[in-house]
């Protein structure tokens, strides 16, 4: 589970989101605020780390702006009751996810963001994918794969595996994407050159990633990586 610095008011908002009715409506269940019948309108995926579930990112959206509708989602694969992740650790190291989930996990995610966009009347340009962990490699699998499903990325403590490395060209579909890269570097669960090699990459491939160093905070996500997330939501709104 991730540990919030300084978001004293996700504490107070934690027993309405447990509340909060599990959707099962579209290819993986999420937790919505959201207003279907609204037209247009951002729409913000949060996909949570290792081992975590829908609940553990959905309190950061009393710290986005308002008026965006926000989806939380459960990873595929339950590893215990309440415990889910998106593909199998490969070893002992980090997250090198089996190939043969990273395909499955991302075609159902690709699905579901499909299915999501048009329920919630927006355009692709206007979702935006906010990742913790394995969450956020699982936005630089689907986004950077199919550019053409999101308007951009929010890697939050993230890395792009060697499996999707390997295969990145040069690709103009990709130019449109926004891509947000926050990391602490004090990480010792995926290192902040973690999120320094995915932005050096990313820039290689004439993208221009917004990138974020937190001093001294670790796998966890900082009141400040709000602040700095907030206003890159609100800029990158078509």
């Amino acid at each position: 589970m991730l540990k919030f610095l300084a978001l004293l008011t996700l504490l107070a908002s934690a027993a309405v989101h447990a509340q909060t009715p599990l959707q099962t409506d579209l290819p993986l269940q999420y937790l919505e605020q959201a207003h279907p019948d609204s037209n247009n309108q951002p729409l913000v995926i949060f996909l949570h780390g290792y081992g975590s579930n829908e609940q553990d990112l959905f309190g950061i959206k009393d710290e986005l702006p308002a008026s965006y509708n926000y989806l939380s989602v459960r990873a595929p694969m339950v590893m215990e009751e309440g415990s889910y992740q998106w593909f199998r650790k490969k070893g002992e190291g980090a997250y090198n996810g089996e190939t043969d989930d990273l395909k499955t996990s991302g075609q159902v995610l690709l699905d579901f963001i499909a299915q999501a966009t048009k329920k919630y009347h927006t355009d692709p340009a206007k979702v935006f994918l906010v990742g913790f962990s394995q969450g956020a490699i699982m936005s630089y699998e689907v986004a950077l794969r199919h550019p053409e499903a999101v308007g951009g990325i929010a890697a939050l403590s993230g890395r792009i595996l060697p499996v999707l490395k390997s295969e990145l060209k040069p690709d103009e579909k990709r130019q449109k994407l926004a891509i947000f890269i926050g990391h602490g570097t004090a990480d010792k669960r995926l290192p902040y050159t973690d999120g320094t090699d995915a932005d050096s990459l990313l820039q290689s491939l004439s993208l221009k990633p917004e990138f974020h160093a937190y001093p001294g905070v670790g796998h966890s996500i900082s009141g400040a990586e709000m602040q700095d997330l907030s206003a890159w939501l609100q800029r990158h709104n078509p």
